[in-house]
């Protein structure tokens, strides 16, 4: 069995550094308790295509490592970005067993809306991810809204695992 490092893992697949992809993928994670990692391709890409990366094969395994992971892309040709894919390419065979993944995708017009159901979704899955509910499609224009997700989340949270809740900190008094 993995030891878990994080509890909330974020990838995010788009080109542009702190993008709207970015920013709604934080926003679904801080609905899950909040992220323990943040993995923004952008900042990795000229490592993706480096196998001898170590950066990237330590990113890998903190994500295969996790309890949930929201991946995260922006719609492009009505799928997910060639920099997810080649991130994702990095997980050996079930290489996320135990994981419970929610596919996140952001695109300009509804008419995409099921790029995250036909595309992201059955590749998580391949990868051995458990994927419960519904992807989660959001419009750039909505992006910042925070109705865009709580529709969602209303329906989704029964069947995302419970996460612990967060260890008390420890106030040191001096006498």
């Amino acid at each position: 069995m993995k030891s878990r490092s994080a509890l909330v893992a974020v990838v995010v697949g788009n080109p542009k550094p702190r993008s709207r992809t970015y920013e709604s993928a934080l926003v679904l994670a801080d609905r899950l308790g909040g992220a323990d990692l943040v993995v923004d391709l952008a900042d990795h890409a000229p490592e993706l295509f480096d196998w001898g990366a170590p950066r990237v094969t330590e990113l890998v395994e903190e994500v295969a490592s996790s309890l949930v992971v929201v991946v995260a892309s922006p719609t492009y040709k009505a799928t997910y970005t060639g920099l997810l894919k080649a991130f994702l390419d990095r997980f050996p065979h079930q290489g996320l067993g135990g994981v419970t993944a929610i596919p996140l995708m952001l695109g300009a017009s509804p008419v995409h809306a099921l790029a995250t159901e036909h595309g992201l979704r059955p590749l998580l899955v391949e990868l051995g991810a458990s994927v419960p509910t519904r992807g989660l499609y959001v419009l750039d224009s909505e992006h910042d809204r925070p109705e865009t997700y709580d529709a969602w989340f209303a329906t989704a949270q029964h069947l995302l695992p419970t996460l612990p809740a967060p260890a008390p900190s420890l106030e040191v008094s001096s006498a």
